[in-house]
């Protein structure tokens, strides 16, 4: 796609045309600025090499229906994300700019700044704040916008544990900067000078987070006087500088005010902390004091630069790079370290450790397992070693191995305990600086003591021992009542057949993990229970279905029933989902040709009811093809599975359409609900040219790449090469298959070959090889 002028297209413009940063024609000329260049000058495009340019965090930032993306500006992950507080794009209003995001896929934000200009009034605080999408602009370490009604310029960029935001006013006002809590919950206090701290107290039922969060900042300018409501002057303050504390709804606000002879520019420095206010001075004093805007905002570049040009492509279109560079930002989002200089505060105990190792956090593991922990031991062994440890470290910390953990505490989500797939995939690819004996120990009280119901935690209950002794989980018949207690005092749906396939999954880890640790006991006791899917296959339907306690199945329509037996997808998806054991879901269908022609026909199958029903029943399961949903993490592996046919052109073929229509390098360009990397990491693989379709085995299946070299710089010093010869568009189907010059007699190569800095070269054609 042809790069235009880059100085006189809006962004929107820009971005079609295939360029990154806002042009310069759509900011007033005082305003002009980019991302490469904060200092107020021209926008400046990164060279060839940088592969920094192709990334737009505003791709996706439409969800086709539930959750969406966000333009987050964050350190490689790292604590401190920020965001503009709004719906989506889609809204031009902005309610505050938070200093830190516990989630950001809801999202939970905490403390909040916002700018104000004249006299303070409720308006200055509660009106929402509108900007213009066109003078917009984001990088992963910059953001900017452009509050046109208040004629404020808004920019931030951050650290690890803290960060700056940087407010231009028009010339000549009296200028507010206003400090609130986004959960209307906390304290302010007004240090000396110009310094304040602050307390958000964090009640989130809906994600099982309830907890403190800590602030320490300071305002640009001379020191300023303390000022708090009820003095006679209060609101009329037009010295240098005022600070002063409203007390508003549950929460404490803090107002930095500036007559109108001081600077357009105003400042305003922060470090967070989960610690205490002490270690957020603490954090600041080390990381934020003395730093200017521009040479954080610098250091963030150069730390983005060093993560993103550790993989290399050559060929491709710009789009297919955006929304390549976009989605391998998008794979750092989490997990998050919440080490902070030699200490962490755990939700799992609370309480406050001393530890220098970083303390990993902010995960679900349901859709995270896939992909985005296999990329993470590809690229960072290192540190993927390091959030497992933090699994373990939260086991020892609360007596259970998490599943979605949070800064808080683990929040119950989903079903399956998938962690025990991370530390097997991990373990295999020879990561070792992980307790992995500790974590066979947590993986088996999770398998063996606690409860298989979707999204609830706990201790397990009469539905667990009756899985353990028959093998699935139970189901009830369409409008039973609940009839086991546990399950009705939280409410939770059975999920009966999505959790039976779940626990063979998890089980196979646990059997696998402890035959590579030489627990024969273990292996031998889990190595049956991998089979129990089969439990729930029905010949005559030729799909997973539930069964009730009598053994006998339960009638419901597999399109059109959901979470009583499968979970946020139907039987169709479900038909798929036993990874761990491919060639026996092979021999359950019929062999290998009719294995393929159910896979034909999934991509096939149509919804037996308008689209609109469908989709009002199913909301997560976006993006369709057939029956197959790419909009979310249970279809992620689905595509691979024609490698295990005799036409694996047949992969090469659907992951390529999945990219071209789904993944587009715009608002609307990601397919469903992204859930902070899971999706993105999928992107990254399938982009490449490979994928890790079981994660517990140290492999990688093939596919098209849509680049014609990919280059991994690896952290053992060597560089995976990836070469496809003559790939395009129509070039997509692969001829020929070598690894270091040796014919591939299958599309698989290890992940030893791999990290040993192998080539992989693949002969591309316009026709596939059939059988």
């Amino acid at each position: 796609m042809k790069e235009e002028n880059k100085d006189g297209l809006s962004r929107r413009k820009f971005m079609q045309a295939g360029g990154l940063i806002a042009a310069a024609a759509a900011i007033p000329t005082q305003l002009k600025a980019s991302a490469d260049n904060v200092n107020g000058t021209a926008p400046v495009v990164a060279p060839e090499a940088d592969f920094l340019e192709y990334i737009d965090p505003f791709i996706g930032n439409i969800a086709p229906l539930l959750n969406t993306n966000r333009p987050v500006v964050h350190l490689p992950n790292q604590m401190v994300r920020t965001h503009p507080r709004r719906q989506d794009y889609l809204d031009d209003q902005i309610t505050g700019f938070p200093l830190l995001s516990l989630n950001v896929i809801t999202p939970q934000t905490i403390f909040s700044v916002r700018p104000a200009k004249g006299k303070l009034d409720n308006s200055s605080w509660y009106d929402r704040l509108t900007y213009d999408h066109d003078m917009e602009i984001c990088r992963p370490w910059y953001y900017s916008t452009m509050l046109i009604e208040k004629g404020i310029r808004v920019e931030n960029t951050v650290g690890k544990k803290g960060g700056i935001y940087r407010f231009t006013f028009p010339k000549g006002v009296k200028k507010n900067i206003l400090l609130t809590h986004c959960y209307d919950n906390g304290v302010y206090d007004i240090g000396n000078d110009n310094a304040v701290s602050g307390t958000e107290f964090v009640n989130d039922a809906i994600h099982a987070q309830k907890g403190k969060a800590y602030m320490y900042g300071t305002f640009s300018g001379k020191p300023v006087t303390a000022k708090t409501e009820g003095d006679k002057d209060w609101g009329k303050y037009t010295v240098q500088g005022a600070l002063a504390t409203p007390k508003m709804m549950n929460g404490q606000k803090i107002s930095a005010t500036y007559s109108e002879s001081h600077p357009d520019q105003v400042e305003f420095k922060f470090a967070v902390s989960f610690v205490s206010v002490e270690q957020a001075k603490e954090n600041y004093e080390k990381e934020i004091a003395g730093v200017t805007f521009n040479q954080l905002a610098e250091k963030g570049k150069a730390v983005w630069k060093k993560t993103i040009n550790q993989i290399k492509v050559e060929g491709g279109t710009v789009s297919q790079r955006r929304t390549f560079y976009t989605a391998l930002y998008r794979s750092y989002v989490r997990m998050v370290d919440i080490n902070e200089y030699g200490k962490y505060y755990s939700g799992y105990d609370d309480k406050v450790h001393n530890d220098k190792r970083a303390m990993y956090t902010e995960d679900y593991t349901w859709g995270d397992y896939i992909a985005q922990h296999p990329l993470r031991a590809l690229l960072n062994p290192e540190q993927e070693g390091d959030m497992l440890q933090s699994y373990i470290n939260m086991y020892e910390q609360s007596g259970w191995m998490p599943e979605y953990p949070k800064v808080y505490g683990d929040r119950p989500g989903m079903f399956g305990f998938y962690s025990a797939v991370m530390f097997l995939d991990g373990y295999r690819k020879g990561i070792r600086n992980f307790d992995a004996k500790k974590a066979l120990e947590g993986m088996l009280k999770n398998a063996e003591q606690a409860t298989m119901l979707a999204s609830t935690n706990g201790p397990k209950g009469a539905l667990e021992d009756f899985y353990h002794e028959k093998g699935y989980y139970p189901a009830l018949r369409i409008g039973e009542a609940e009839t086991d207690p546990f399950a009705a005092k939280h409410h939770s749906a059975r999920s009966a057949v999505a959790v039976t396939l779940a626990a063979s999954y998890n089980d196979w880890a646990v059997a696998h993990l402890a035959k590579e640790l030489g627990n024969d006991e273990v292996y031998k006791r889990y190595l049956p229970k991998t089979q129990n899917y089969q439990n729930l296959w029905s010949k005559e339907k030729m799909l997973f279905m539930p069964k009730d306690d009598k053994g006998e199945w339960v009638d419901i329509d597999p399109k059109m029933q959901g979470q009583p037996y499968y979970n946020e997808n139907n039987g169709y998806t479900y038909k798929w989902n036993v990874q761990h054991d491919i060639p026996g879901l092979i021999e359950l269908m019929g062999g290998q040709d009719k294995f393929e022609a159910e896979l034909d026909q999934l991509f096939r199958e149509g919804l037996g009811t308008s689209r609109a029903a469908f989709l009002n029943k199913f909301p997560d399961m976006t993006s369709l093809i057939g029956q197959f949903s790419m909009g979310n993490q249970c279809s992620f592996q689905i595509p691979y599975l024609f490698n295990y046919t005799k036409n694996p052109w047949k992969t090469q073929k659907w992951t390529r359409f999945i990219l071209d229509v789904y993944f587009k390098d715009n608002v609307l360009g990601v397919a469903g609900d992204e859930d902070g990397g899971s999706m993105s990491s999928v992107v990254v693989f399938a982009s490449m040219g490979f994928f890790p379709v079981q994660p517990g085995l140290p492999e990688y299946t093939i596919t098209s790449p849509v680049f014609s070299k990919v280059s991994i710089d690896l952290h053992n010093g060597k560089t995976f090469t990836l070469i496809a010869k003559g790939a395009s568009k129509t070039k997509k189907y692969i001829q020929l298959a070598t690894m270091n010059g040796k014919k591939l007699d299958k599309l698989w190569f290890s992940h030893n070959d791999l990290i040993n800095g192998g080539t992989l070269v693949l002969e591309m054609g316009d026709m596939p090889i059939q059988a």
